[in-house]
């Protein structure tokens, strides 16, 4: 029976079970979130679809004085999220996000 199933395995052209598996978990890993275009951002902001960037970089700014360094919207298990990066005046880096529908504060981390 061994003798069979090594056979079967060097001349069946179709994909093992193990390496069917291992694509299908790595293909939805690479397709999970895409930053959209000042455009795209742009087109739901006016559509009122999502909340205008400057009232998340003023909240932002708020909770961590300093100057706005980065902001992008990415789309991600579609939802929209706002990462927006500052810098504080005592020179520390902080990444909020925020989700760009509701307004709602959902992280806030400090870059090292």
């Amino acid at each position: 029976m061994a003798k069979y199933w090594n056979t079967a395995a060097t001349t069946d052209p179709r994909p093992s079970g193990r390496l069917l598996l291992c694509a299908l978990v790595l293909i939805p890993l690479g397709v999970s979130a895409r930053d959209l275009s000042q455009d795209e951002a742009l087109a739901l902001t006016e559509q009122g679809h999502i909340v205008p960037l400057q009232v998340f970089v003023n909240d932002a700014l708020q909770r961590f004085p300093g100057r706005l360094l980065e902001a992008e919207l990415e789309l991600d298990d579609d939802r929209y999220i706002y990462e927006i990066e500052v810098v504080t005046r005592t020179r520390r880096v902080m990444e909020l996000e925020y989700d760009a529908v509701t307004g709602d504060l959902l992280d806030v981390e400090e870059d090292d």
